[in-house]
C-alpha cells in the first residue's frame, strides 16, 4: 500500500491547480508554469487548499504509480513556489567555470573549452570560478541539466579532481606504492 500516494498535498496561497480531461494538471504560481499529463486512471480531487490522489484498484501498477502520481504534483507545486537549486563544485587544477549571458563555458583539462548554451526554464550562475549553481522551477530539468554538466568530467577517485555535488561524498582510493 503507498503510504505517499495517500498524503495530501497542501496548496499554499498564490498557487493554483487545474486538471483538465485526460488528467492533464497545470499549475500556477509566483515563479511561472508547469504542465504535466499524469496516467488517466487516477482520479484527482481538489478540495480547500488540499489535492488527494485515489487509485482505481488494488492492482501492483496502479500502486506502483499512487506514490509517483502525488510526487509528480508535489513536485510542481514546490517548484513554482520555492523553485529548485541544484550546486556543482569544480575541483582540479586549471579547472573552472565561467558565465557570459546565457553561455557556461567549463575548462576541464580537455584541449579545448566547453560552451553550453542554458535550456530554457533554467538559470545558471557562477559566483566563482569553482562553483555552479542551476535554478529552476521544474526539478527534473534542474536534475537533469546538472547531471549533463557533471558529466563532461566526473570526479575521478584518486586526486578527487572533477565536477561533483556539492555535497557528494567521493570515495577516494590508495594510489600505487613504489618498491
Amino acid at each position: 500500500m503507498s503510504r505517499i500516494g495517500l498524503k495530501p498535498i497542501t496548496v499554499p496561497g498564490g498557487v493554483t491547480v487545474s486538471v483538465a480531461d485526460g488528467n492533464v494538471v497545470t499549475v500556477k504560481g509566483p515563479k511561472g508554469e508547469l504542465t504535466q499529463a499524469l496516467n488517466p486512471d487516477f482520479t484527482i480531487k481538489q478540495e480547500d487548499g488540499t489535492i488527494s490522489v485515489e487509485r482505481p484498484s488494488e492492482s501492483k501498477q496502479h500502486r506502483s504509480l499512487h506514490g509517483l502520481t502525488r510526487t509528480l504534483i508535489n513536485n510542481m507545486v514546490e517548484g513554482v513556489t520555492n523553485g529548485y537549486e541544484k550546486v556543482l563544485t569544480i575541483e582540479g587544477t586549471g579547472y573552472r567555470a565561467a558565465k557570459s549571458g546565457k553561455k557556461l563555458t567549463l575548462n576541464l583539462g580537455f584541449s579545448h573549452p566547453i560552451e553550453m548554451e542554458d535550456p530554457q526554464g533554467i538559470e545558471v550562475e557562477v559566483p566563482a570560478a569553482n562553483r555552479i549553481i542551476v535554478r529552476g522551477i521544474d526539478k527534473q530539468q534542474v536534475g537533469n541539466y546538472a547531471a549533463v554538466i557533471r558529466a563532461f568530467r566526473k570526479p575521478e577517485p584518486y586526486k578527487g579532481k572533477g565536477v561533483r555535488y556539492e555535497n557528494e561524498n567521493v570515495r577516494r582510493k590508495v594510489g600505487k606504492t613504489g618498491k
